[in-house]
């Protein structure tokens, strides 16, 4: 038995004790003008005393911070010096000619037209956006989409909207960079999920943008506007396209996804498909 249950135990015992040596119950005495009833209590057993609701209002939220701690860590990104390599290898792949130098690294996730979620860093240079797709357990670049910045027309910033049936639901902004506004999505590429010719990407915060100071910098969605813009239009007046206009639009609207039912993508975002996550042991 535990000390605190034998604690209890001997106080329930001295309570029964005193009661029963008690002569007669006693007469309850009527409460004074401008004092709790609530508030009274014996003297000897303390009975009535709440406990204060800020300290379970704290022991709450210092669980729900140990929670949240907790599915944070499981992020590969996190590992220590996965990130500095993680850099490293994305700048090895930068071509000096086409792309020059590079301007500043960005860590995003990157969201589809079907409302899926994928982790993603993002390097602005002097020429181009590159968007890379970046294994953080294995510490392998395996995909990297180049847009050339001088092509970069529109980029609209704003809260995240669905049509007015669709079942669907995201909180939060983010960012999406056109860079062919004369071009639709087809309608086989909007209805299949893996499409990839869409004219744009769409960019929000990753998940562990407030684990630190460094961390906040290269989540930060704004910051990252602001640079990208600054960039696109100095490729522009570098190197204008011939037949469109150059200068990049900036746009302060809603982030319009086009996805209606998206099953798969609620699963998945649920469950963090899109990032390196450290998901435990599975054996028989």
């Amino acid at each position: 038995m535990s000390e605190t249950e034998e604690l209890f135990k001997a106080v329930q015992l001295d309570q029964n004790a005193a009661e029963s040596t008690k002569p007669e119950p006693e007469i309850p005495q009527p409460c004074l003008s401008g004092a709790d009833p609530a508030s009274t209590q014996t003297p000897e057993t303390g009975e009535g005393t709440p406990a204060p609701a800020s300290t379970e209002a704290a022991q709450g939220g210092r669980w729900t911070s140990a929670v949240e701690q907790f599915k944070l860590k499981r992020f590969f990104v996190l590992r220590p010096g996965t990130l500095d390599h993680a850099i490293e290898d994305i700048k090895a792949v930068v071509n000096p000619k086409d792309d020059g130098a590079v301007e500043s690294i960005w860590l995003m996730a990157e969201i589809d037209h079907w409302n899926n979620e994928k982790e993603r860093l993002v390097l602005i240079t002097e020429n181009s956006l590159l968007i890379c797709k970046y294994d953080f357990i294995m510490l392998n670049c395996e995909q990297i989409q180049r847009v050339p910045l001088n092509f970069v027309d529109r980029i609209t910033h704003g809260t995240f909207s669905f049509p007015p049936r669709s079942l669907l639901k995201r909180e939060g902004e983010g960012v999406r960079v056109f860079w062919d506004r004369l071009r639709e999505p087809s309608f086989t590429s909007r209805w299949n999920p893996l499409a990839v010719d869409y004219p744009y990407t769409t960019l929000t915060y990753h998940p562990v943008r407030n684990i630190n100071d460094k961390l906040a910098r290269m989540c930060e969605i704004h910051t990252f506007r602001e640079q990208l813009t600054a960039a696109a239009q100095k490729a522009h007046a570098r190197n204008p396209v011939p037949g469109k206009a150059n200068g990049v639009l900036v746009l302060n609207q809603p982030i319009l996804i086009e996805a209606y039912v998206g099953l798969m993508s609620v699963i998945g975002n649920q469950n963090k498909l899109g990032y390196c996550l450290a998901r435990g042991n599975i054996g028989f």
